[in-house]
């Protein structure tokens, strides 16, 4: 049953916004870095249309949730889901993450999720590990991400701008088929957030090593990448990602940029459905 609030107040005081739409069996979406709940909109409309109950909320410090200084880590992503969930007492949901997003479901579903979920899907998401490290000598080097810091906190509307524009939605790429709406609603969203959030929120999603959580993962695990991905590298992440989960299934997106659930939402959707209605 949906209810008309809007927030919850976690355990540390932060306010967590949030959208419940709709009835039947629960869907719910965490967002990529640095977004809000408004990066669903293709997915909330496809789903709530069909049948099912999708809930979205905005991570602390995005969107319109609070704009605290602390808490920027994956250990409080997953407890403010595992607040928000416990909240609304959730049974039988299959938890979808992108991005960020995808490490905050893989946390949240192996430490709070026994009882709860149904299903997990990660799209385009960071685990196993970002950042390159001796264990992970196909990853991204710290400079990268210090680079990401730097202009979050030097310009961030100029650095938001240009990901949009550029290698986010692979609109770069020659040929590319450009719309100016999603490069102003991914930076509107960008903008909604707060700074240090960002910043912090950058070694959260590049540093933090998920493979403990992913090896915890029992439920049916769909794990969707494209391999044109410019912000997760699609090799060091989809595929080992995939090898980690018990029940997972690996499909790749041949040319698909990392925002492939706004550029692609027919296909994505069409393959979320599946996956749902799949036993």
């Amino acid at each position: 049953m949906s209810t008309m609030q809007d927030t919850i107040t976690t355990p540390d005081g932060i306010k967590i916004f949030y959208k419940d739409w709709g009835k039947g069996q629960p869907l719910v979406f965490s967002h990529g870095w640095p977004l809000s709940s408004d990066d669903w909109d293709a997915q909330l409309m496809f789903f709530v249309n069909r049948g099912y109950r999708v809930i979205a909320h905005d991570r602390r410090g995005h969107g319109r949730s609070s704009q605290t200084a602390d808490g920027h880590d994956m250990d409080h992503y997953a407890q403010d889901l595992a607040a928000l969930t416990s909240h609304l007492d959730l049974k039988e949901a299959i938890h979808i993450g992108h991005s960020t997003g995808g490490g905050e479901v893989a946390r949240y579903v192996a430490r709070y999720g026994k009882g709860r979920v149904a299903k997990a899907v990660l799209i385009s998401a960071v685990p196993p590990i970002m950042v390159k490290t001796p264990a992970n000598p196909g990853g991204l080097p710290k400079e990268v991400f210090d680079g990401f810091q730097a202009q979050v906190a030097g310009n961030r509307a100029q650095f938001y701008l240009d990901l949009a524009t550029g290698p986010f939605y692979g609109y770069n790429r020659p040929g590319a088929k450009i719309d100016q709406g999603v490069i102003r609603n991914w930076w509107r969203q960008g903008m909604m957030g707060g700074v240090k959030a960002h910043y912090d929120g950058i070694v959260a999603f590049s540093q933090t090593d998920f493979t403990p959580d992913l090896r915890e993962i029992t439920v049916p695990t769909l794990v969707m990448h494209g391999d044109d991905d410019q912000i997760v590298p699609y090799a060091d992440a989809g595929p080992l990602t995939a090898k980690l989960v018990k029940n997972a299934a690996l499909k790749t997106y041949r040319g698909f940029p990392h925002g492939m659930c706004t550029t692609q939402a027919d296909t994505i959707n069409a393959d979320l459905l599946a996956f749902i209605k799949s036993y």
